[in-house]
């Protein structure tokens, strides 16, 4: 009984805060950020009106992938507090099911994205039938032996062309304008999988997942069916890594498992959400930005060696210090965040 009056409370408690940020000025100023942002970045190609620019696009173009696939792991990793570094499983299951699609038939990627993603959904649903009945490290070490299982199923499937991967047609348009695409498909990609991990942080499934992570005994206790839930978050979070996954290979023109199957993307999604602050809206966007400019001033300044990944992860320990739970949760936190960046 005590316990539905806990749940009870919170409920009554964000009510209380939503309705208080409504009749505030800022509560519109907060709308009108996300909204200027978009327009921003949908106006961006216009760069390409202009030589040497096309760098700033493909940058553009790989910051929102990471935006969309740090928000989306942020779903199960963050609300749910599941960790997981083999989510890159799902990138390389929506890059091969496009990719083999346009490679055999010709239809783009852009077109079989979604299905893309509901494939690596479905698999992610599977998945998560396994491996959510561990918990804490044992989750952890279970997500890395699925990533490397993965790499040898990938790497000795002769149909998919095995460790040397299928090269991809290019779209037949003027080079100039070749990334634009892709760019607006992923943009489509990240907007969708921010404004999807709003509507969780704000829903009765988004306060079911946060319970489960604050704690699952209690959660079930509670009469919440912690493992559907677990499921349903991990399907979810492998949705729009599935759809940047298929975007991705066709933009790059061949898929291969050393593309899509190294830790390093998984260990980029999860550090993305953690200096930004897992648990946030805003949180993934701002590990995003800062983890990639990091690296495109340690890259131009040090060169690309262990040089310029070490800087990086020094700069990351430093932040991490500072804000140990991340940029956005520590400043919310300590009541210090920025309206603008406070999108929960």
């Amino acid at each position: 009984m005590s316990t539905q009056l806990d749940v009870s409370g919170v409920v009554e408690a964000r009510k209380s805060r939503e309705e208080t940020l409504a009749t505030t000025a800022g509560a519109g100023r907060q709308a009108w950020v996300p909204a200027t942002l978009l327009a921003v970045l949908v106006a961006l190609p216009a760069v390409q009106v202009f030589d040497g620019f096309n760098y700033v696009l493909h940058l553009g173009l790989y910051a929102l992938m990471y935006i969309a696939m740090s928000s989306s792991w942020n779903i199960l990793g963050g609300y749910t507090g599941y960790i997981s570094l083999g989510h890159n499983v799902f990138f390389c299951i929506g890059g091969y099911f496009s990719g083999m699609i346009l490679a055999y038939t010709g239809i783009s990627t852009l077109i079989t994205a979604p299905f893309a993603g509901l494939v690596a959904s479905l698999v992610g649903f599977g998945i998560g039938f396994i491996t959510l009945r561990m918990r804490g490290p044992t989750f952890i070490i279970s997500s890395i032996a699925l990533l490397m299982v993965a790499r040898i199923l990938f790497d000795n499937w002769n149909f998919v062309g095995g460790a040397n991967g299928v090269t991809l047609p290019q779209l037949t348009i003027d080079v100039q304008w070749a990334k634009i695409p892709y760019y607006y498909a992923m943009l489509f990609i990240a907007a969708a999988a921010v404004y999807c991990s709003f509507r969780i942080k704000h829903s009765k499934f988004g306060l079911h997942l946060r319970a489960i992570s604050q704690d699952e005994v209690k959660a079930e206790s509670a009469g919440i069916n912690t493992r559907f839930y677990k499921m349903l978050a991990f399907a979810i979070s492998a949705f729009f890594v599935g759809m940047a996954g298929a975007v991705w290979g066709e933009y790059i023109t061949y898929i291969r498992p050393s593309i899509f199957l190294i830790i390093l993307i998984a260990a980029n999604m999860v550090l993305m959400s953690i200096l930004g602050g897992k648990g946030t809206v805003a949180g993934p966007i701002v590990g995003t930005v800062l983890l990639i400019a990091f690296n495109e001033f340690f890259v131009a300044t040090l060169g690309s060696s262990e040089i310029n990944i070490f800087a990086t992860g020094l700069v990351m320990i430093v932040a991490l210090l500072y804000f140990p739970n991340g940029i956005v949760g520590t400043l919310a936190q300590k009541k210090k965040l920025p309206r603008f960046l406070d999108w929960d």
